[in-house]
């Protein structure tokens, strides 16, 4: 037993090092779960017999309908950013908000926002807004810190503003985790927990974060006016008067607000699932993306945008299935309706696909879309064989024994699996600590009666900090390789160390309310 002990902690703290060290998260996980099962295996602490499990798994995985979603929300994410949604957000905002105390911090923190739930992509959120932002803020007499920790805390709401990747991916995890519970717990038939659930709970705190960091930067230009000065409006406007200044703002919001509403609208609703929800928001970040490189002739585009938003009220409205004995003639109607829209938005498609094929951005969306994908997917395989390995040596029981004998009990137990996954964050991405560490503490936490998307809420919240938390924390690298040579890497890291601060308070109000992230999907779902 004691030979088990320590071949489960040391394969723990094996794959944290090679993970660390810098090697490729798929090949580390699989290789060091086969490593530890051979010596475990010649000490005689392993059955072999597992791995025949691992094919099912793997099959399991591979067909889930729930991470198709993954590769749709990248596509989006992607085609969003080249059609330079954000360029036209941060110009429209900074004019909305650039002559307030910290306004263009403010514009950031929204265009982030606004990024976050139309996009999701945190690099490129975080290089678009640093290439744009940070020189005219440096320009204007801005503290380096401050510009710096705004625009790398605003670039990692994609993270828990729904739709995120993490989301998608968290709750796939949280889902089978729950499932285990209630398994163990003797319920065979549990209700089930979807990602819909989460984007819900999520929506609120991350609203609430959105809050926090609008009020630190205007408090802050209040208390010190010199680190963040108001923009003069007359420099801002170019001329411009009132009117125009709400046409141009409207005419940036539109698109990006619309296909928000469409995507995530429909997941909330009920009209879709996040799998169809994405591949809406995938179709229509194309049109948006042929409109944007051809404004000359947008006909064809609003044609397709209208079409699509009237099929998701008609989804709602009427019974479309062909495959029945008994249709209305009002079904009818709407079926022959629903056959012309489709028609409708084929033909936008096709349209936007040729004017983002001609504008040279189809090739890299499809090429960063195949990448990420193939990384999520890559990883998912081998945290697979890493999981089994650990089952297998009996880690699930050690962690249980281990989390359960903490003194606090239920309270001491989340506190350290936050406490751990935080630090793990200095070091570790948020997609290894999501396949290594979810599905190992996650069933014993549901087990301990926690509500499950109050859990992945909170876990969420945690993960976001590894982006911003040095000295991996991928924001700041982002930002680094796009910022002036005379703002330095320690300015960066002082800058964040505020709204890592504020993450930890909004991580704690989630502790200490937890109505704030079950409210939502209580209200929707029931």
């Amino acid at each position: 037993m004691i030979v088990t002990e320590i071949l489960v902690v040391a394969m723990f703290v094996g794959i944290c090092g090679i993970l660390m060290a810098g090697f490729p998260v798929a090949f580390s996980l699989g290789g060091a779960a086969l490593l530890f099962a051979g010596v475990a295996t010649l000490a005689g602490e392993f059955d072999p017999v597992f791995f025949g499990f691992y094919a099912s798994r793997i099959f399991g995985q591979m067909t889930n309908e729930v991470l198709i979603a993954v590769p749709l929300f990248v596509f989006m994410g992607v085609m969003l950013e080249r059609s330079k949604v954000a360029e036209d957000l941060l110009e429209n905002m900074a004019m909305a908000f650039g002559s307030l105390p910290g306004g263009l911090g403010i514009s950031v923190c929204i265009v982030g926002a606004l990024l976050a739930a139309s996009t999701g992509i945190v690099g490129a959120t975080v290089v678009t807004m640093g290439l744009l932002s940070l020189p005219t803020m440096l320009r204007r007499g801005y503290d380096p810190k401050l510009a710096t920790g705004a625009i790398c805390a605003s670039g990692t709401l994609g993270q828990i503003i729904p739709p995120s990747l993490i989301l998608v991916v968290l709750g796939d995890q949280i889902s089978a985790a729950y499932q285990e519970a209630q398994r163990k717990l003797g319920n065979f038939a549990p209700d089930p927990v979807s990602v819909g659930d989460l984007f819900a709970g999520a929506l609120l705190p991350g609203l609430i974060l959105v809050g926090m960091y609008i009020t630190y930067q205007f408090t802050y230009a209040l208390i010190r006016p010199e680190s963040s000065p108001p923009v003069p409006r007359d420099e801002l406007t170019s001329g411009l008067n009132r009117s125009q200044i709400a046409v141009k703002l409207l005419n940036a919001l539109v698109a990006p607000v619309v296909l928000i509403v469409a995507v995530l609208g429909s997941i909330l609703g009920g009209v879709a699932t996040p799998t169809e929800a994405a591949a809406v928001g995938a179709i229509g970040a194309t049109l948006l993306g042929g409109l944007r490189l051809r404004a000359s002739k947008p006909w064809p585009v609003y044609i397709a945008a209208l079409s699509l938003v009237a099929l998701l009220v008609l989804t709602a409205l009427v019974d479309l299935r062909v495959a029945r004995d008994i249709i209305s003639a009002g079904e009818w109607a709407g079926i022959v309706a629903a056959g012309v829209f489709c028609l409708a938005v084929t033909w936008g498609l096709l349209v936007s696909l040729a004017r983002v094929f001609d504008g040279g951005a189809l090739q890299e969306v499809m090429r960063s879309t195949m990448k990420i994908s193939a990384m999520v997917f890559g990883i998912v395989i081998g945290a697979q064989m890493f999981s089994l390995v650990f089952r297998g040596l009996g880690g699930d029981d050690l962690v249980h024994s281990f989390l359960t004998s903490l003194p606090g009990g239920v309270v001491g137990a989340v506190f350290f699996v936050m406490l751990i996954m935080f630090v793990m964050g200095f070091f570790l991405d948020f997609i290894e600590i999501t396949f290594v560490v979810i599905p190992i503490v996650a069933p014993i936490l549901l087990l301990m009666d926690l509500n499950p998307v109050w859990l992945g809420i909170m876990i969420a919240m945690n993960l976001q900090t590894s982006f911003l938390t040095p000295p991996f924390g991928f924001a700041l690298f982002y930002l680094r390789g796009v910022a002036p040579p005379e703002v330095t890497t320690g300015q960066i890291y002082r800058g964040i160390i505020p709204f890592v601060v504020i993450q930890l308070i909004a991580l704690g109000l989630l502790a200490a309310f937890p109505e704030l992230t079950t409210w939502l999907p209580k209200v929707i779902y029931g």
